[in-house]
């Protein structure tokens, strides 16, 4: 996606340099939300609403990514769809975070469990949204061929129509989730302060793990600024100052962006379910002598979910 700023007085040398950055990077990101994808597929005790709002988002990651891989092979039609199929997905896939970050405070913070009753909506809003900015975005738009990418903005009215249909949404869901995030861990740290000013010192030390928990979700709003902040001053600075690329800021803006999907699928995807169903699996096949010498893996049977999502939580507790 960010590869499509990427113009000006760069060299032939310069383009090839980005297009490996964005290849290597897509190819990580491809692959991670790819196996987040399978394990969705194969593995049906993680098919519970919370993961599936994973799914969603691993499933955006995994067409921006090989759409973004794909790149630009001829001009005309196959010019358009990697253009706005890159736009499409990624726009998608942020703004399944932002779902994912809806069910947690609807969850703990408003104590409702009818979220499973607004994937529907979900849906709508997701797919909806991201059709209507990738189609806005074409909006007279002239479409253009250079180097190994789609080149779709010309002029100041279409970069700052592109900046309104990707980085403008972009940011109110980096806002949205601080925002979000802020109140559920809060809440939630409240919480546990009160249950143990209650309790004996043992429960203070069984709900370290929570507390590790909750502290990593203030990460995630992290990602999408990490992704991102390079592709958004890359895209101010090409504003203001056309056709004087900046070399180092356009391969941080490239690779960062392109590795958001690696990104999402380590931080949402692998967590603790996942990696115990995965070693659940590989225990069947674990060879006997080779269990007698590692017999620390049982511990995967026991280990907390410090990173699900609180909303299997609650429901378990009813």
């Amino acid at each position: 996606m960010a590869t499509l700023h990427v113009a000006g007085n760069l060299t032939a040398y310069d383009r090839q340099i980005l297009t490996s950055v964005n290849a290597g990077a897509s190819t990580l990101s491809f692959l991670g939300s790819s196996f987040i994808v399978l394990c969705y597929v194969l593995f049906k005790e993680l098919r519970k609403f919370s993961f599936k709002l994973v799914f969603y988002l691993a499933l955006s990651d995994m067409l921006c990514s090989f759409f973004s891989i794909i790149g630009d092979p001829s001009k005309g039609f196959f010019c358009i769809a990697q253009g706005y199929t890159t736009h499409f997905f990624c726009v998608a896939s942020f703004l399944w975070t932002t779902t994912i970050a809806f069910t947690l405070h609807r969850t703990v913070v408003k104590h409702k469990a009818d979220v499973e009753d607004l994937e529907a909506i979900f849906h709508l809003y997701v797919w909806g949204t991201s059709l209507v900015m990738t189609v806005i975005r074409s909006i007279g738009n002239e479409h253009g061929h250079l180097g190994a990418w789609c080149w779709t903005e010309v002029g100041r009215t279409r970069k700052a129509v592109h900046f309104i249909t990707f980085y403008a949404p972009l940011w109110g869901a980096i806002l949205y989730n601080g925002f979000t995030y802020f109140h559920v861990i809060r809440m939630l740290k409240n919480a546990t302060r009160m249950a143990a000013g209650m309790s004996d010192r043992q429960y203070q030390f069984d709900a370290r793990p929570d507390m590790k928990a909750l502290n990593r979700w203030g990460y995630y709003p992290l990602i999408l600024i990490g992704s991102w902040a390079f592709g958004t001053i890359n895209r101010i600075h090409d504003f203001i100052a056309p056709g004087h690329t900046v070399l180092w800021l356009s391969v941080l803006d490239v690779g960062t962006a392109a590795l958001m999907g690696l990104f999402n699928s380590i931080a949402y995807g692998l967590n603790a379910s996942v990696r115990r169903a995965i070693h659940e699996r590989l225990d069947l096949f674990w060879p006997d002598r080779l269990r007698r010498l590692f017999p620390s893996g049982l511990k995967w049977r026991n280990q907390v979910q410090e990173s699900e999502l609180v909303s299997l939580k609650i429901q378990d507790q009813h």
